[in-house]
């Protein structure tokens, strides 16, 4: 892929970059190996809060719970350009977990998820396609109601 041509399609989008969140544990926020990149969970936050905390089916809307997928995708997408030094190595995407901090009869998953999904094809066209699995949980990092992680194949 071309890291202008994705930095272009960001602006077209009205959408930036976040700068990479720092770690908030033991664990490093990009790793490449084989010709894969790892992309630790990205929790949604904006200036330093945590976006939408809580659970969906209880004080989360679905709606909110997409936009903080949609939020924890583009800071993946900076994560990744950051380990990569550009998007100019990365390939497509290969795999989105979407972990949904939730209550125990919340089933719509997937429509949270799809905020994630939806800003990764937007941004990337094709190659933002990927495999998804999208997860209840019964709590998340700094209550957080949403964390993403993902895969892709990078070139060496």
């Amino acid at each position: 892929m071309d890291d202008a041509a994705i930095l272009t399609r960001l602006f077209e989008l009205d959408l930036e970059l976040p700068p990479p969140p720092t770690a908030l544990a033991v664990y490093t926020p990009c790793v490449v190996q084989g010709g894969v990149a790892h992309v630790s969970g990205q929790v949604p936050m904006i200036a330093g809060s945590v976006l939408h905390p809580g659970h969906l089916g209880d004080r989360v809307t679905i709606e909110e719970g997409a936009a903080a997928a949609r939020q924890a995708a583009l800071q993946a997408l900076s994560v990744l350009r950051d380990g990569l030094h550009g998007f100019d190595r990365l390939e497509r995407l290969l795999q989105v977990t979407v972990y949904v901090a939730s209550t125990p009869d919340f089933v719509d998953h997937p429509k949270v998820a799809n905020g994630a999904s939806e800003l990764l094809l937007e941004v990337l066209g094709d190659a933002g396609g990927h495999a998804r699995a999208a997860i209840g949980m019964s709590s998340l990092p700094l209550g957080v109601c949403v964390e993403l992680a993902l895969t892709a194949a990078v070139s060496d």
